[in-house]
């Protein structure tokens, strides 16, 4: 297969069958967990971003990304329920597709899970702060509330610290979450179920208490940016400028990550050919009614059109311009300039105490999902340090704590320095990179091994998978494509120091490579 180097599927299948789950979810568990797993980050932080990109043309974004993730959902699905192990789309790609894609793809998953960690501490500390100045009236000054702008141009950097140097609250929620985990705090079952109940509870009373006073009004123009942004701002590199409605769902799609906590249970699954499509379709399909909603409720509000700059030049959320625009008295209560939409427009409309309510809830619901994704990128450390693709003290346990301090600090000191220094749409945009291509890669080993193995036992079948699977492979390159210039090159940067990561110290070290399990190259012929 690609590469030489694959993890027999056989090993891990005995290893599952070891663990001997039973069948006993169904629909409504399945697609409750999806629910509490996907809402979260996104809807709290994100509106404003998108409303920038796209205007009220948002509500179409988040069709276009929940769809794509859809798909991409079935496919995770076929895989999960062959391969129940740890390691998430690592693990799926170097059971399938061979060693060296799948570091790739667990390269990428530190963009996801550890940049999404940080794009979550400033989403908190956004929300932290407005609720602070709104109960006591204390502000800290934005020099240290906020990171500088960072903007490409060309290939050299500019960092602009007139708006801000460094965020501090996002700092301090990031190495506080390191801390709990080092000390061995989980989040109980029930801790979990209340922050999930709170959320939904809070959006449910928002779409309340917005709905009945939509303006129609605020709904013109409905995509001021049209689909794919201004052609000027892309003309340069050729790529998309990350604005308009598709560029606001490469954005988006940040808010629908985490529809794998139900692939993940296909093992534990009642009649999964069954009940497995229900729970991801049925959990997808009610977020995306829930944003809809959220986001109707936000437009017909206060409105969502674009900030301009001079001239009516579109400016992109994050640079300086823009956050010179959003500092002017005109633009100063538009949505698109708020750190915390939700409790910005309540306050706005007159409901001040549920405005300071919902601050509330974001500032109790995001560290736990900063917790969530923290954990997830030690995982995938300790899985690639298990196979000798990492080096093993980064698995080392605490002799009193008993937790893996080691990479634990190592992954929180990372999410504290970069939460501290760059705003939440850029690094949104980031992780949603590294995510689009894990994505991708779980879609071509479902693919793969359909051809190489029709007869094996899946419990889900991915359905119309020849539709379904380069249709999904098409949307994870068109929303990359969407997304800005910048972030569009993290990716093969982060990559290409991926592979002399590997090339230094992986190939060398790996188990699979030293026969120590796997299907290690064939011995090389002739002379």
């Amino acid at each position: 297969m690609i590469f030489g180097r694959i993890k027999p599927l056989e090993a891990m299948l005995e290893a599952a069958q070891e663990r001997g789950l039973p069948r006993s979810l169904g629909p409504v568990q399945l697609t409750l967990l999806g629910v509490g797993a996907i809402v979260g980050t996104g809807i709290f932080v994100l509106t404003a971003t998108a409303a920038q990109k796209a205007g009220p043309g948002m509500l179409l974004s988040f069709v276009i990304a929940g769809a794509i993730c859809a798909c991409a959902a079935l496919c995770y699905a076929e895989i999960a329920g062959m391969v129940p192990v740890s390691g998430s789309a690592y693990t799926y790609t170097y059971a399938v597709v061979g060693e060296l894609p799948a570091w790739m793809v667990g390269w990428a998953l530190i963009l996801e899970y550890a940049v999404a960690a940080s794009a979550v501490s400033v989403g908190w500390s956004g929300y932290f702060m407005g609720l602070l100045a709104s109960a006591t009236g204390f502000e800290l000054p934005p020099m240290l509330s906020a990171g500088p702008v960072w903007t490409l141009q060309g290939w050299a950097v500019h960092v602009d610290i007139s708006h801000g140097l460094i965020n501090i609250p996002a700092m301090a929620v990031a190495l506080s979450i390191t801390a709990l985990l080092v000390l061995g705090t989980r989040e109980s079952a029930l801790v979990n179920a209340l922050l999930v109940a709170a959320k939904v509870g809070v959006l449910t009373v928002f779409i309340a208490l917005t709905l009945p006073g939509i303006h129609q009004g605020n709904f013109t123009p409905f995509a001021p940016n049209g689909w794919f942004g201004p052609a000027q701002m892309g003309a340069a590199s050729g790529l998309g400028s990350g604005l308009g409605i598709v560029g606001a769902a490469a954005s988006i799609f940040f808010a629908y990550v985490g529809f794998d906590a139900v692939s993940t249970a296909a093992e534990e699954t009642r009649n999964p050919q069954r009940n497995v499509p229900i729970g991801l379709l049925g959990s997808l399909a009610l977020c995306t009614l829930f944003y809809l909603l959220v986001s109707a409720g936000e437009i017909g509000a206060v409105g969502a059109q674009p900030v301009r700059g001079a001239g009516g030049a579109i400016l992109a959320p994050g640079t300086a311009a823009f956050r010179q625009a959003c500092s002017a008295a005109l633009h100063a209560g538009d949505l698109v300039c708020s750190n915390e939409a939700l409790a910005h427009v309540l306050r706005a409309t007159g409901w001040q105490v549920m405005g300071n309510i919902t601050g509330l809830a974001a500032n109790l619901a995001l560290p736990s999902v900063i917790l969530m994704m923290m954990f997830g990128q030690t995982r995938i450390f300790f899985v690639m340090a298990r196979d000798g693709l990492l080096p093993g003290r980064l698995a080392a346990v605490h002799p009193r704590f008993g937790t893996p301090h080691v990479v634990t600090m190592v992954t929180g000191g990372f999410v504290a320095v970069v939460a501290a220094l760059l705003p939440v749409g850029k690094l949104v945009d980031i992780s949603n990179s590294g995510t689009l291509f894990a994505f991708l890669m779980v879609v071509v080993s479902v693919m793969a091994l359909r051809l190489r193995d029709p007869g094996r036992a899946r419990p889900f079948r991915t359905p119309w998978l020849w539709v379904v699977g380069p249709g999904t492979v098409l949307g994870c390159v068109a929303l990359y494509l969407n997304l800005p210039w910048d972030a569009q090159m993290v990716l093969p940067v982060w990559g290409a120091l991926g592979l002399l990561v590997y090339a230094g110290y992986g190939y060398r070290h790996s188990r699979v490579g030293r026969g120590a399990g796997g299907t290690p190259p064939a011995p090389r012929q002739g002379p």
